[in-house]
């Protein structure tokens, strides 16, 4: 019998440089992938009362390795975002 194939593990770093322009346009692409994503961390630099206007997200990806390029360039092409993965093969 041969062993099931796993899915691999797949990281996206995305940064953006104007969260407060940027947010509803990444946000959106999030939503529509939202069914491939297992793990959502948002990272900023806190000051106080004022948000950082930069920030980082990580995302982990599930079952999404040909969905992943999808995603990858829909976050490139919002305007101040750019968009990395990092895949772990099993």
């Amino acid at each position: 019998m041969a062993k099931k194939k796993k899915d691999n593990h797949i990281i996206v770093a995305i940064h953006v440089t104007d969260r407060v322009k940027q947010a509803s346009r990444v946000q959106s692409v999030l939503t529509k992938y939202g069914g491939y994503i297992k793990t959502r961390i948002g990272l900023h630099e806190a000051k106080g009362k004022a948000a950082s206007p930069n920030g980082l997200i990580l995302l982990e990806l599930v079952g999404a390795d040909r969905c992943c390029r999808t995603v990858l360039a829909d976050l490139n092409s919002v305007i101040g975002v750019e968009a990395k993965s990092v895949v772990f093969e099993h």
